[in-house]
This record gives C-alpha cells, sequence and structure tokens, in this order.
C-alpha cells in the first residue's frame, strides 16, 4: 500500500507545478511578470517528507519575442531506488500574443516512458498531438493555453486581488478543460528567501487529471511585479504534497 501511495506521489510531482494554473480570461489586468533568465527550484514533500525537486525556467529560444518555458521534476535518490521519477516538459511561448506555439512533454516515472506532443495553431484553432506515434488534429477555443504555459499566462493576467478570478482553458490528453482561478485573499509567507507579501490562488479543479488530487489546489503568488510562485499545495489521496520555492527568488532577468 505503502509504494502504491508513493507512487501516485512521485508521479504527481510535475503536475503540482504544472497544473496550478489551466487559459479566456475575464476580469484581467496584463502586466509582464515573465522574463528570460528566470529559474525557480522547488523542494517537493509528501508527509512531511522531502520526495524530489521541480525546477521552472524561462529562457530564450532565438526570436525576441519568444521563449522556451523548461519545467523539470526529479525524485530525490532515496525515492529513485524504488520509484524514479524524470520529467520535462518545455514550451515554447510567444510573449507577445502569450500563447503556446509547441510543447514536448517527456515523461518517465518507474518503467513508465512516454514522449508526448503538442503543436498549436491558433489561427486555425486547432491542435496537432503526436502520442505512442499516432498524430491526430483537434479544435480548441481561443486562448488555449498547455500545462506549462497556463501557470505564466495567470502570472501576467490575474490582478493580484482579493476576487480577482480568470476562467482558464488549457488542451491535454485530447480533451479542453476549462479551470477557474481565483484569488482569495492577501497573506504573508515566509521562506528560505525570506517573507512576501502574496496572494492566496485557488484553482477549482472540476476533474481528476493525471494529478491525484483530492480538492482544489493552492497557490500563493507574490503580489509585486515578478508575481513568483512561492509556494504550491494540493490534497492527494492521503496528506498533501506541497512544493516551496528554495532558490530564484532573486534570480537577474532580462525584459
Amino acid at each position: 500500500m505503502r509504494a502504491i501511495l508513493a507512487r501516485c506521489t512521485l508521479a504527481s510531482l510535475l503536475f503540482l507545478v504544472d497544473q496550478t494554473a489551466m487559459a479566456t480570461g475575464v476580469e484581467t489586468a496584463s502586466t509582464q511578470a515573465i522574463h528570460t533568465g528566470e529559474r525557480l527550484t522547488y523542494d517537493i514533500s509528501w508527509l512531511n517528507v522531502l520526495a524530489g525537486t521541480a525546477v521552472m525556467e524561462v529562457l530564450p529560444d532565438g526570436a525576441g519575442s519568444r521563449a522556451r518555458l523548461v519545467t523539470t521534476a526529479q525524485s530525490r535518490p532515496a525515492i529513485s531506488k524504488f520509484f524514479p521519477v524524470d520529467n520535462r516538459v518545455e514550451s515554447e511561448f510567444d510573449l507577445s500574443a502569450q500563447l503556446p506555439q509547441h510543447m514536448v512533454f517527456r515523461r518517465r516515472e518507474g518503467k513508465n516512458k512516454e514522449d508526448i506532443e503538442y503543436t498549436f495553431n491558433h489561427r486555425e484553432g486547432t491542435v496537432t498531438a503526436v502520442r505512442h506515434g499516432a498524430s491526430e488534429t483537434l479544435p480548441i477555443p481561443a486562448g488555449t493555453q498547455d500545462l506549462i504555459s497556463c501557470l505564466y499566462y495567470v502570472r501576467n493576467q490575474l490582478p493580484m486581488t482579493p476576487g480577482a478570478s480568470l476562467m482558464l482553458n488549457v488542451y491535454h490528453d485530447k480533451r479542453n478543460r476549462q479551470v477557474q482561478v481565483r484569488v482569495e485573499n492577501i497573506e504573508t509567507v515566509e521562506g528560505l528567501w525570506g517573507k512576501a507579501e502574496t496572494a492566496q490562488v485557488v484553482v477549482i479543479m472540476p476533474f481528476k487529471g493525471l494529478f491525484i488530487n483530492k480538492g482544489d489546489i493552492r497557490v500563493w503568488f507574490t503580489t509585486d511585479e515578478r508575481r513568483i510562485p512561492v509556494r504550491m499545495k494540493a490534497k492527494v489521496i492521503i496528506g498533501s504534497i506541497v512544493a516551496d520555492l528554495v532558490d530564484g527568488f532573486s534570480s537577474k532577468t532580462s525584459p
């Protein structure tokens, strides 16, 4: 039983970071919180046990209006002995339009290996998905985001004031999924990097996906112009998974 729970938890490491927000916005107040050069590192714990590490980076991709959003998640050495996790998601993101162009998900969990690729054509309103060697083109609503870009979109669009909200659409696993994101309150959060005023944002999850959540997900964004997610938390079958920022709060970024 313990091994099964650990498997579900570790398989969720990446999705805690990626599914904290998913993108047609309402009540938006656009800003530019995202800049190339940002690198955020998180310790991920379950039942107060350090289980893994996740890193979120914004890298240049050779075009001034685009960036590569890269998120990786790896299990700790002690955990890897019985269930290794080494996941990587990379999304090409148009900074001007705030839309994903192409996403590759390299999943390595235990003995399971899978590569998923999405190519977005927003002008035609379609996405082409390649999985297990099969290709399929499906319709998507305007403003659709992927598993990575959704978090950055929310950082740019959601006003960090209580009551502000967004209705978002993300494409994943052959489905368009709508999620509501809402600011609940303002509170001070303390970490290895110090203290910061944050907006506690609840992500209302109307479904159970690859993330084995048992309720809504909460994210704490700083209320300054950077809107850094310093903490993420979600309930699972037993206990909660928590991702706490441990490095990158003072990262130098370039506009």
